[in-house]
């Protein structure tokens, strides 16, 4: 594995060679650039290298330019992290994966150590300890002893949200549960409904509110104004008595009862069904399932928002996943009785995007003393949920790590499928900087499944990729009818519109919607919508 030839080891060297040679450029360079500072001399190499640059959040401050002494520190770092950084390029030919792994530690490492994280090189901070006489400092000492006693940094006040009163208050009644899922029906708002409801299954990763937040960006709310039929699954947040749930039993009570309920309330003979990354997964289990028992028409058709399909190119996450590591995982479940803990999931995303999700809150909780704003989507991102261990431990084993459900034969329920043979429409959507599910993957859906697909490319990321309110005119998306199975190509042909994705997937799903009726009945209640299970801590 590790056997190369003369030609390779010598561009890898070569590439050492070079970022060393930049790295010393370029503090030639500052060593310039911060004496002509000191005499008050513009340096032109200086301006010209910063034009057309990304501005770096870490660094805005009017100090890290106006200060020598701050701009010098700001630059040498900038530098050595770029050096760091192109060290790890060598890697790419000798083992990708572990190039992988050593660019994204090396990322972890180099982003902790930016000045701006730290009091005596950061100005602001420096600046605000002055002028609130060392209030700032005890504030941020009393933050930091906070959170260590929860375990977890704070992003968003406990207190700045409420789920079933700020959260997640679309009418609508809980007319199901089992051991495993609730099932939200909400509450007609038109005259008239599409004849074919539509089920909608978030991942069990989170909860399901991420698609019933505030009305003003809640689809949840959208889809039913826009004349849907909407019924929502919210998952159990599970304890260690659920450990030895299988993925089959997440199917079983998951999916297959949903959709047993859904018809049974609505009389549908067939619904259209949407799933979101993990509950994309799972989707795709059941219509492949379905497809092998002879009750595919059962779907009528099928939507995927940011749904791993390629999981050899499984975005950052794949930096912790290997055998090791999943030994690892199963090994601290049993530590924990039987699941994976919601803070261990969180961490790990955070890591993703240390800067914005780790850095940022460091430095403003603990160096300036303040409390993060109240924002919306971080309170529902802390709210993590539980992963029993038998069902992750076969997510990971022949999803991520082998990719037996994509060969014929994979049993479910003890029955050999095959995802190639799924014949549903389907509404794929993709998010074109999303770091968890990469769009290229994502777009593989074309060549998984037998049916018509049309793929839409979401601007942003696998979040607001996916919640993007009409209303808020925010953002763009991608669309292409070319039959190619080449991501690229298809990209480069493809046109952009301003706006949310979400009017196009309605109008798909008009088209799969039959004809306009007058509401079902609601079904008879448990209790009020959002339910109990989201609820759980």
């Amino acid at each position: 594995m590790w056997s190369k030839s003369a030609g390779e080891w010598w561009a890898n060297w070569l590439k050492m060679q070079s970022a060393s040679m930049q790295a010393m450029s370029k503090g030639a360079s500052l060593m310039t650039d911060s004496y002509a500072k000191m005499w008050s001399v513009a340096s032109g190499q200086r301006v010209k290298a910063k034009e057309g640059a990304t501005p770096d959040p870490r660094f805005k401050d009017e100090a890290w330019d106006g200060n020598p002494a701050y701009g010098a520190m700001r630059d040498a770092y900038l530098i050595w992290q770029k050096w760091a950084l192109g060290l790890t390029d060598t890697w790419k030919g000798v083992n990708p994966d572990v190039h992988k792994r050593m660019e994204f530690w090396t990322s972890q490492i180099t982003d902790a150590l930016s000045p701006s994280n730290y009091m005596w090189t950061n100005p602001v901070a420096l600046r605000e300890g002055i002028n609130t006489g060392g209030a700032s400092l005890a504030k941020g000492m009393q933050n930091f002893v906070n959170d260590v006693s929860r375990g977890r940094l704070t992003q968003v006040p406990a207190d700045a949200f409420t789920v079933g009163k700020d959260l997640a208050i679309t009418p609508g009644k809980v007319v199901f549960k089992n051991d495993l899922i609730e099932i939200i029906q909400y509450t007609p708002t038109t005259e008239k409904v599409h004849e074919i409801p539509l089920l909608i299954m978030p991942p069990w990763l989170n909860k399901f509110y991420i698609l019933d937040m505030r009305p003003d960006n809640s689809m949840a709310k959208w889809l039913v104004d826009n004349g849907q039929t909407v019924f929502m699954m919210s998952w159990r947040n599970p304890d260690g008595a659920m450990k030895d749930y299988t993925w089959d039993d997440y199917m079983t009570d998951g999916p297959l009862a949903a959709l047993d309920e859904v018809q049974k309330i609505t009389g549908a003979k067939s619904i259209n069904m949407t799933g979101y990354c993990l509950g994309g997964i799972l989707l795709q289990s059941t219509l492949s399932y379905l497809t092998a028992i002879g009750q595919e028409k059962r779907v009528n058709s099928a939507t995927f928002f940011t749904t791993h399909q390629d999981f050899g190119d499984a975005g950052d996450v794949s930096v912790f996943i290997s055998e090791p590591e999943v030994r690892f995982l199963e090994q601290l479940m049993d530590i924990s009785g039987g699941y994976l803990d919601g803070r261990n999931m969180a961490s790990t995303f955070n890591m993703l995007r240390s800067n914005d999700l780790i850095w940022s809150y460091v430095v403003n909780n603990y160096l300036l003393g303040k409390q993060p704003p109240a924002l919306d989507l971080l309170y529902w991102n802390s709210d993590g949920t539980r992963v029993p261990k038998t069902c992750h431990l076969h997510l990971l084993r022949n999803y991520f790590l082998k990719p037996n459900f994509s060969k014929p034969g994979y049993k479910l329920k003890g029955v050999p499928s095959n995802i190639h043979e799924i014949k549903t429409d389907t509404y794929t959507v993709a998010a074109n900087t999303d770091h968890i599910v990469p769009w290229r993957g994502a777009f593989h859906m074309r060549e998984m499944v037998q049916s018509n697909v049309r793929f839409v490319l979401a601007e942003s990321g696998h979040i607001a990729g996916v919640v993007n309110h009409p209303a808020a005119k925010k953002r763009g998306y991608w669309t292409n009818d070319n039959p190619t199975t080449n991501p690229d190509e298809w990209f480069t042909s493809s046109a952009r519109t301003a706006g949310s994705w979400w009017p196009d997937w309605l109008a798909w799903l008009e088209k799969r919607g039959g004809k306009m009726i007058a509401p079902p009945k609601m079904a008879e209640a448990l209790y009020d919508a959002p339910g109990k299970y989201v609820l759980e801590k």
